[in-house]
């Protein structure tokens, strides 16, 4: 049932986030907007600490946050998962040329950030109970009807703001929230051994705390969370870098020297095209920085002041700090590490493990070309359908073990309670049929593959200093990135329920979201990936389209804001 739901979700991604041209609309509309307004992101970089330092704030501007706390609050909505396990997924998918196409899709985000905030800031609203409610659906409601030449107004911006706010709540979940806990508690139990239920349990109770309190208490929060953990995480990453130094600048040749070629084969990692490792470098960009999905500028639009620019030049520095910063250090820690070519011990994930016909091998030269092919999809007809026949965990017939997307070796099959298993399995185009017998059902392997995501960033800080102790800054660094970010998102579903339906529907929200939370943490990780592409997609898709007409509102604006600044302030610096 999981399988085919994966697959479901992984089918529509193909059409949305996962296709290509999404890809260039993402990429397309922060070039667009990087030659229109002339490279913004360089050109107002040093304005913008100004802006946060608070340098130009005026007594009696409006809002609920200052602008450091809107900064920390959007970063702590984007300094998740992304940084530790999206990164190492990336090198894992698409090697280490896809941390280039990662940093490209971060340089370009900063403008796009720039601009949708600045929108959002611009048409934010005051709700009933008195806070700052903002974000994309608002200047969509008010900017993106149509108006006939007879007079009649069509309620296009009403449409796409419902959307956007409805991908917002469904986002909170794929993104913010489920995502989240469940690679929370994977490293809590892989590296403390603590049950996924207990973790899950106690940290869905501390999210109920923080939330409750609404924006100004999560501002609290955040602006003290967020700058102790990149810290503890920039010193973990730093000792690894030190002790594998040697590493350094081949790592780098190998960032920018595949950028056009794709990454070729290394080790237990069989290779990946230019386009595969271009879309998966730009969509894991995405999931980091969320630059263009929309949801930072809900965060923002709470910030104090007195116009929208100011704090769209604030949102200039999340995707630096983000992309360009910490998953660039991420990227660069796994790749001196030398651990994403290495396979380890570990127990397989079944929905990423599937048999193959005939004995074939990564360190057989003529073998790695049909090997890349069939993990890039290019060739099924190497898949096997029959029986498998094991024998005390050991498997006796012709055919490969493929798990996460490299030769699987040392393989054992297990059943029940760790018990060596013996009999057959059967297996259709690859994968085993829990359908024919129920005993198939509580059937694992285990062996030496690739690791990715968060286990992968793990085997690599183990590699610094001390040793083993990575595992825990790893741990810990995931824990405060990734509980966060759960809740900066539980504020920006808040805020889409509350454009949807009014505040009197936010307690349901928040409660159907601590629930969330805490089932997930014991949840399938393949399923959870899958919802957070396709709501990714459904977000960004109306946000980039509805900024790309506004374009012309967006430069007036600036100018305007230039003029006000120099008969208040004078000249910047």
């Amino acid at each position: 049932m999981q399988q085919k739901l994966i697959e479901v979700l992984e089918h529509i991604d193909k059409y949305l986030g996962g296709s290509q041209w999404f890809v260039f609309l993402l990429l397309g509309t922060g070039i667009l907007f990087t030659l229109y307004l002339g490279f913004p992101q360089i050109r107002y970089f040093r304005h913008a600490f100004q802006i946060v330092r608070g340098k130009f704030d005026k007594q009696g501007d409006k809002g609920d946050t200052t602008h450091f706390q809107a900064l920390t609050t959007a970063l702590s909505g984007t300094v998740g998962t992304g940084n530790i396990g999206g990164v190492a997924l990336a090198i894992y998918l698409g090697g280490p040329a896809a941390l280039f196409w990662m940093l490209v899709t971060a340089f370009l985000g900063m403008t796009t950030k720039f601009v949708e905030v600045l929108l959002s800031h611009k048409y934010r609203e005051f709700d009933s109970a008195g806070q700052v409610a903002g974000g994309p659906m608002y200047y969509m409601k008010h900017r993106l009807n149509i108006k006939l030449k007879n007079g009649k107004l069509i309620k296009t911006g009403y449409v796409m703001g419902g959307i956007f706010a409805f991908a917002t709540i469904l986002s909170s979940f794929g993104t913010g929230n489920l995502p989240q806990i469940n690679n929370i508690a994977i490293s809590i139990e892989e590296t403390f051994g603590l049950n996924p239920f207990i973790t899950g349990g106690v940290l869905a109770i501390l999210l109920g705390l923080v939330i409750i309190g609404g924006i100004k208490r999560i501002a609290k929060v955040t602006s003290k969370l967020v700058p102790g953990m990149a810290i503890l995480y920039f010193v973990g990453a730093i000792a690894v870098l030190v002790v594998n130094y040697t590493n350094i600048w081949p790592s780098l040749e190998s960032i920018f020297s595949n950028v056009f070629t794709g990454s070729a084969a290394a080790g237990g990692f069989l290779g990946a095209s230019f386009r595969y490792t271009f879309n998966k470098g730009v969509a894991r960009g995405l999931f980091s920085n969320e630059a263009g999905q929309g949801s930072a500028p809900i965060a923002h639009a709470a910030a104090r002041a007195h116009e929208p620019v100011s704090e769209g030049m604030v949102a200039i520095l999340e995707p630096f700090f983000d992309t360009i910063i910490i998953c660039f250090i991420t990227g660069l820690t796994i790749l001196s590490s030398g651990v994403w070519t290495e396979k380890f011990e570990n127990r397989f994930d079944e929905t990423s493990t599937y048999f193959i016909s005939g004995q074939l091998s990564d360190k057989n030269k003529p073998d790695i070309p049909k090997l890349h092919d069939l993990i890039n999809d290019k060739d099924n007809s190497l898949l096997y359908t029959g029986v498998v026949d094991i024998e005390q965990g050991i498997i006796n017939s012709d055919v490969t073990v493929i798990s996460s997307r490299s030769v699987a070796e040392d393989v054992r099959v297990y059943t029940g309670m760790d018990s060596l298993y013996t009999g057959n399995l059967h297996i259709i185009d690859g994968l085993i049929n829990n359908d024919v017998n129920e005993e198939h059902e509580d059937i694992y392997l285990s062996g030496l593959s690739l690791l990715h995501s968060a286990p992968l960033t793990t085997k690599a800080f183990m590699r610094g200093f001390k040793g083993g102790w990575g595992q825990y800054i790893v741990s810990i660094g995931l824990l405060l990135f990734a509980f966060s970010t759960a809740i900066s998102w539980s504020y920006y579903g808040d805020r889409a329920v509350t454009y949807l339906w009014g505040t009197k529907y936010v307690l349901y929200y928040r409660i159907a979201y601590v629930a969330g939370f805490f089932i997930a943490a014991f949840a399938n990780t393949n399923v959870i990936w899958a919802i957070s592409y396709v709501t990714i997609a459904l977000m960004a898709i109306p946000n980039l389209i509805g900024i790309l007409v506004l374009s012309p509102e967006v430069k007036r604006t600036i100018k305007e804001y230039w003029i006000d600044f120099k008969e208040n302030f004078g000249s910047p610096d």
